[in-house]
């Protein structure tokens, strides 16, 4: 019996049952072919950990987010680095994130498993990045090809923002989900503890009122108050600069593919701009 090729939408396929000539090349994917949205997903572990230093505090608290091997996407643990915190920013002391980052390098990650995921805080309800929220992404992970910037609010809520540097560049808001489908290992608050004692200072806010107790007329006095939280600072970026000094970490600075890790994924989502 002949076998003739097989006709679906409009279109010819190669029959099934048909066995591929040797050296004979796959066809590529069709572009207008449906493809998954990015999606940050935390292992069960790393959004626990998360929940327990958001809630340690009155403060918010950031750090980096490690993800797999296979998946840049897939938040395997949360790692902070020595910090100085009130209710409204989180100021990174520069060397501990290069200890930071070198110890990562030497254990063998690439950049794109601990640098490229920027976490905090916010004590209050809105996980809406502020203004210093969005001048510190654009500042200090402008320079990467892509981040990601995610933020987690008292009150459950969730924000992220995949930004790519890469091409015309471009960023989108993505869907935040716990992922079980992993071996994951199980809580432990005693060393989140003590991480988060090591590693992060509250500093009082201050601000100038000449209501305050004692205050003559034209006088002004301090005291301290407390504030709610939407804001993320680092001091500077001396940290930032200093990785790019160093040539022996130059190839573990290698950029990913991002065009060939999300592709069309991004059609019809991004947001382009300028990013100077």
């Amino acid at each position: 019996m002949t076998r003739h090729p097989a006709i679906r939408a409009n279109r010819m396929e190669p029959d099934p049952g048909r066995r591929a000539n040797a050296g004979e090349r796959p066809s590529p994917p069709r572009r207008d072919e449906p493809r998954e949205s990015p999606i940050l997903r935390f292992s069960p572990t790393a959004w626990a950990k998360l929940l327990y230093l958001r809630d340690l505090g009155d403060t918010e608290v950031g750090g980096f987010g490690i993800t797999a091997a296979d998946n840049p996407l897939y938040i395997e643990d949360v790692e902070l680095v020595r910090q100085a915190c009130t209710a409204i920013s989180v100021a990174f002391d520069d060397q501990a994130v290069a200890e930071f980052f070198d110890k990562q390098v030497d254990l063998g990650r690439r950049p794109e498993q601990f640098a490229r995921h920027w976490l905090h805080t916010h004590p209050g309800n809105s996980p809406q990045p502020s203004g210093t929220d969005e001048d510190t992404f654009a500042r200090v992970f402008g320079r990467t090809d892509w981040a990601v910037m995610f933020i987690l609010a008292r009150g459950g809520q969730s924000y992220a923002r995949l930004r790519f540097n890469v091409g015309p560049g471009g960023e989108m808001t993505i869907p935040v989900s716990v992922d079980f489908s992993r071996p994951f290992p199980a809580s432990n608050h005693g060393a989140w503890q003590e991480e988060y004692a090591a590693n992060v200072t509250r500093e009082e806010l201050w601000i100038q009122d000449q209501q305050a107790s004692g205050a003559t007329a034209g006088e002004e006095a301090d005291r301290r108050v407390p504030l709610g939280a939407d804001a993320f600072q680092l001091e500077d970026d001396h940290w930032w600069n200093s990785l790019f000094e160093r040539d022996e970490r130059d190839m573990a600075f290698d950029t990913l593919d991002a065009e060939v890790l999300y592709g069309d994924a991004l059609e019809g989502r991004m947001q382009h701009g300028n990013h100077a």
